[in-house]
């Protein structure tokens, strides 16, 4: 009953911040970076609700803290101090300063201006679409069967509801009400995380017990010889960390900050907000070994632990019904505010960076904003069209997006930011030498050592960027000056 009310109040503020943003939503720019007017506040909670999705909750926090124990912890903090802190200080300044420069709204613009290369921003465009969309289907896939095991409603219902609401609030008031809603979830998602971790650690007899119980119960549970190596530790650490540096609906937030003054207070909140919720969630998994023994954690029919299933249970089994409702809000929440900035980027890649860049380019303010508009609810329909297939390449596509993502943009786009050297063959070979190391390590290393196959694709392009810029024509001092602002 709680959870019902709590979800129709929740769903009935997201339609009402659609409205509102609506008003405030004129131009693509609007709908895109909500006028490049944000504060700290907005612009520190967004960032952080994109960062953590449901994953961290559901399938990651019971995958490493079974694992892991009390390590996995060490994930949650290099992710706010990494991820968060140090991207936002290394990276805000910087890329608020030259996107407004070059005048430009996405990664493929900012590849194309920089580099002075319309097939740069074409092939980027395609590949944030094809690696996105099933990213965004999945996402919905999995809400739905949360809605179904908790309401006992059919899945497809579940879905349309869920589609229809992050249609309408995004459709209709773009990154104005995509930020405010990141806003209302964000305090959602801290207050769950912190209510689920106290009455957890308060069951299991206190701070100091639950830590001493953990530490005993782990080598128990996990042989020596099972847990995970340091470097696969290490490469889990460094790719959901810096990971984020290169990822379009990440780097997005920088470009909507109202000004430079904006940064310091933004870093600071976003890095309590990525502490809070990755601390949470890592410990809650990590509790695991004082609630489970390995004969009782969740299995699957051939034998293998069930990690998804870890944190639900022992929710399910140990928490009060309201604080369950609650529970469901954050997992909704996280989900939803990741969602919205997953297909805001990806309908701008086809709308901003194909239709608008290439097939019609004179194309007025008022006809590009409802182009946007509508192509951000046809994503959002083929993304409900792909969750209704439940194929299973998806998730495996899923896996391989962040590496691909991160490994294409990150080199071309850090070193493009801070180095003037950087030639556009240079781009081109760091962008395909990232992508193309990620697929290929994927499959020769396995999707189980998918993080080592993603920090490796993160790496190579560093090394292959400057290499070629060395021995290739330079860019036009024109398009350097333009950049840095000279």
């Amino acid at each position: 009953m709680y959870s019902l009310v709590l979800l129709l109040v929740f769903l009935t503020v997201m339609v009402s911040v659609g409205v509102w943003g609506m008003k405030k939503t004129s131009t693509v720019n609007d709908f895109f970076l909500g006028g490049r007017s944000l504060g700290p506040w907005m612009s520190a909670f967004a960032y952080g609700t994109t960062y953590f999705s449901a994953v961290i909750f559901i399938g990651f926090a019971g995958n490493q803290g079974w694992n892991l124990g009390l390590g996995a912890i060490w994930i949650g903090i290099g992710n706010a101090i990494l991820g968060a802190l140090l991207a936002w200080l290394v990276l805000g300044k910087r890329t608020r300063r030259m996107t407004q420069n070059l005048n430009v709204m996405t990664m493929p613009e900012f590849l194309e201006a920089r580099y002075g290369s319309d097939h740069l921003k074409m092939i980027s465009a395609v590949l944030i679409f094809v690696f996105l969309l099933p990213y965004s289907a999945s996402v919905f896939k999995g809400l739905g069967h949360l809605f179904e095991s908790t309401f006992g409603i059919s899945y497809d219902f579940a879905l349309i509801v869920l589609i229809g609401i992050t249609g309408i609030y995004l459709v209709l008031g773009g990154y104005f009400a995509v930020t405010m809603t990141d806003f209302i979830q964000g305090f959602i998602m801290l207050a769950g995380a912190i209510a689920m971790l106290v009455v957890l650690t308060a069951k299991a007899g206190g701070p100091v017990a639950a830590v001493t119980a953990v530490a005993s119960a782990y080598p128990e549970h996990i042989p020596e010889a099972a847990r995970p190596s340091l470097l696969t530790v290490g490469s889990l650490i460094f790719m959901t960390s810096f990971g984020t540096w290169g990822l379009p609906q990440m780097v997005q937030k920088f470009y909507a900050i109202k000004d430079e003054r904006v940064i310091g207070k933004a870093a600071v909140i976003t890095t309590l907000f990525a502490l809070v919720i990755g601390v949470c969630a890592y410990a809650t998994g990590a509790l695991s070994h004082v609630y489970f023994t390995p004969e009782t954690v969740p299995h699957l029919a051939n034998g293998q632990v069930n990690y998804d299933l870890i944190v639900p249970t022992l929710l399910t089994a140990h928490l009060p019904e309201i604080l369950l409702a609650i529970i469901l809000l954050l997992v909704l929440s996280a989900s939803m505010s990741t969602l919205a900035s997953i297909i805001l980027v990806s309908s701008s890649a086809i709308t901003i960076d194909l239709y608008k860049g290439y097939l019609h380019p004179e194309v007025s303010e008022k006809q590009s904003l409802l182009t946007i508009r509508i192509l951000s609810g046809v994503f959002i329909l083929c993304s409900y069209a792909i969750s209704r297939m439940q194929v299973g390449f998806i998730v495996t596509l899923m896996s391989l997006s962040w590496g691909v993502l991160s490994g294409a943009f990150m080199a071309p786009y850090i070193l493009g930011i801070f180095w003037k050297g950087v030639t556009k063959a240079g781009a081109y070979a760091g962008f395909f030498a990232g992508g193309s190391t990620a697929i290929i390590l994927f499959f020769v290393l396995g999707p189980a050592n998918s993080p080592l196959a993603s920090s490796i694709a993160m790496i190579v392009p560093f090394v292959v960027v400057p290499l070629v810029s060395a021995v290739t024509p330079k860019i036009k001092p024109e398009i350097l000056q333009t950049a840095f602002g000279e």
